[in-house]
């Protein structure tokens, strides 16, 4: 590829690594794209659709005049898939923080399981994460959140697709959900143990697609440096005689 390719515009797939954050992996090929084809200060560059730090998976990253796609790739279905912990929960809804109380899962069979599902398919009222980026009075809820601030969230309409229980070894539930723009599985889990009169934290998340992209053709910010820097194949002309 040229410089061009990359300013006329690109469509990467990263395969973003647990514990980056979006605008890390972003930067990271900038960096890599502008030391390789000595690009422009201004180089346009950005992802469509944030994943937590928490969370591995797909990240669409575009380039140059591509970079105007980016809303019509955020606004298309997504699928997840990850683990659910019964028994708990966290302020986070997930794993970056501690789990500040516990239920009882006693009552909790694969038919219960199997049957709650059913409660959170097609469009259903959700609330955000406290711990999340929306902002409220000028500020992150996640700022307010850490500041010790209550603050009152609205919940949203959003719809789950498809729900799936691919394993059931409590306390941990694995599943597969493909779902609108502004879902939050973080929240999905929480609702989730609240449904079964137990609690629930989100302590796996993996985004798997994003449309018909998938992150099966995805490659990690290490392993597209090493594409990157590979040398261009030599053109072979083959005489004809």
């Amino acid at each position: 590829m040229t410089a061009e390719d990359f300013l006329d515009g690109q469509i990467l797939l990263i395969d973003k690594p647990l514990k980056w954050s979006s605008f890390q992996a972003v930067n990271k090929l900038k960096y890599i794209l502008k030391r390789k084809y000595d690009l422009p200060k201004k180089f346009k560059i950005g992802h469509a659709g944030t994943l937590d730090p928490l969370a591995t998976g797909l990240l669409i990253i575009c380039t140059g005049k591509f970079t105007k796609r980016i809303t019509e790739i955020q606004g298309q279905a997504k699928e997840y898939t990850g683990t659910f912990t019964i028994g708990a929960t966290t302020p986070s809804y997930d794993l970056e923080t501690e789990v500040d109380a516990t239920f009882p899962t006693g009552h909790v069979t694969p038919e219960l399981i199997q049957e709650t599902v059913k409660q959170f398919l097609g469009e259903i009222d959700q609330k955000p994460p406290v711990f999340s980026a929306i902002k409220k009075d000028g500020k992150r809820l996640y700022e307010h959140a850490r500041a010790g601030e209550e603050v009152e969230i609205a919940s949203r309409k959003t719809t789950i697709n498809e729900f799936e229980i691919s394993r059931i070894e409590l306390p941990e539930i694995d599943f597969r959900v493909t779902c609108s723009k502004g879902t939050y599985i973080r929240s999905l889990a929480f609702d989730f143990g609240k449904a079964l009169n137990s609690g629930a934290y989100l302590s796996v998340l993996r985004r798997t697609k994003i449309g018909d992209y998938s992150v099966e053709n995805g490659v990690t910010p290490e392993n597209f440096e090493k594409l990157v820097s590979e040398p261009e194949p030599e053109r072979r002309t083959d005489e004809v005689n």
